[in-house]
């Protein structure tokens, strides 16, 4: 009877061994799957919050308005060009976002934005009697 409890013993803990080792990797697959997901998260709010604020100055006669967005931290600048796409510095950082068309907003010839700790500091304005937004540092 000894030899018996004994084998089963360790037939359980190198059960309980294994499904350890199973929980770990899907760990460290799942992890940084998150983690990635969270980026593209925070770059698609980014568009969305930048959009609406961008709308919400171009419905207005004129107006001046610091914004701030928090972007992930291996996005190094954000970048504007002449038919008004937005996208991410170094490329592929955006993920699904990389090129993004921002209406109502007046880009002459294209700027890029440093990204500062995570976050994009801007000044979106409109005077009286233009049509478009302008953005500035």
């Amino acid at each position: 009877m000894k030899k018996k409890g004994a084998l089963n013993l360790s037939f359980g803990m190198i059960f309980s061994i294994f499904l350890i080792i199973v929980f770990l990797g899907f760990a460290f697959y799942v992890i940084p799957k998150f983690l990635d997901f969270q980026d593209k998260i925070s770059v698609g709010k980014f568009v969305d919050d930048f959009q609406n604020d961008i709308d919400k100055m171009w419905k207005s006669t004129q107006g001046s308005q610091k914004v701030e967005y928090k972007l992930p931290k291996e996005i190094e600048e954000v970048c504007f060009n002449k038919n008004l796409e937005i996208y991410f510095q170094p490329l592929g950082t955006g993920g699904d976002f990389d090129y993004v068309e921002i209406e109502h907003l007046d880009i002459s010839g294209g700027k890029c934005f440093k990204i500062v700790e995570e976050k994009l500091k801007v000044t979106i304005k409109k005077d009286f009697g233009e049509v478009l937004v302008k953005i500035e540092e």
